[in-house]
């Protein structure tokens, strides 16, 4: 089974960009959205023409902002969306689809914003979050997939120094929201495949980063340990454009 995560960084933009090119070249069983930045009915109009898949989505209250989606060609048991907490329930940014062998939640993290002004919230959020994908895990294996809008390690952005606390998604209280989540027994697939590997997920539209490689790894695949053993493969899919940032994928055996 092949996963892949995209923050895409507006639905309707991303399709005028070979978005449908891009998914038959990805060979994707589950396409996992984010920040479609458009409501319900917006998200199915502009994925009309894709056959294949069930689609779900999950808009803000918020009209142009955040909002997830996932395609999956294979019905799920059950779909939820949100985590029912009322402050984080908003911005459509948690989709759950419970499949035989596993959970898949598929997350746009908040940002922590320009000076840093969200950030107290971003650390409620991690916490709430893990709490949340914690107690789906007692039920059954957990995948959560997404944009996590944190560069884990000086490994996961090209500029560590000068960011470190200072840029939203370098600070140590977002680095150890990630870590939170490593203590609780989830693994990060890219870098358990690829323990050593400079690769990045994201790269400002400004002064050519994407060209110069000047990026940050901010994407993720988590998964419950006792699937680690089923890992074939994670990647980040680099040479795929249409967005700030690139699609992420895990192969796994089921």
């Amino acid at each position: 089974m092949r996963l892949v995560s995209w923050n895409v960084n507006g639905i309707r933009a991303v399709m005028k960009k070979e978005f449908i090119t891009s998914l038959n070249s990805m060979q994707t069983d589950i396409l996992c959205l984010q920040e479609t930045k458009a409501q319900d009915e917006q998200v199915t109009e502009a994925l009309k023409e894709i056959e294949g898949f069930h689609l779900f989505r999950n808009s803000a209250e918020k009209k142009g902002y955040s909002g997830t989606a996932i395609l999956t060609r294979q019905a799920p048991i059950s779909v939820q969306y949100d985590m029912g907490i009322e402050e984080h329930d908003t911005e459509g940014r948690v989709i759950t689809a419970e499949f035989e062998n596993f959970f898949l939640i598929t997350v746009y993290t908040p940002n922590s914003g320009s000076e840093l002004k969200r950030l107290e919230y971003r650390q409620q959020w991690d916490a709430d979050f893990l709490t949340y994908i914690k107690k789906l895990e007692e039920i059954k294996p957990i995948i959560v997939c997404g944009d996590l809008n944190v560069a884990h390690r000086d490994i996961d952005l090209a500029r560590p120094k000068p960011n470190y606390n200072k840029s939203a998604g370098y600070t140590q209280a977002e680095i150890d929201g990630l870590d939170n989540y490593i203590k609780a027994n989830l693994i990060d697939t890219f870098r358990h495949t690829h323990p050593e590997k400079v690769k990045y997920s994201w790269w400002s539209y400004r002064a050519g980063a994407r060209t110069k490689n000047v990026g940050w790894r901010i994407d993720y695949f988590l998964i419950s340990a006792s699937l680690t053993k089923q890992i074939q493969d994670a990647d980040i899919l680099n040479d795929i454009l249409g967005s700030d940032h690139c699609p992420v994928s895990l192969d796994i055996s089921n």
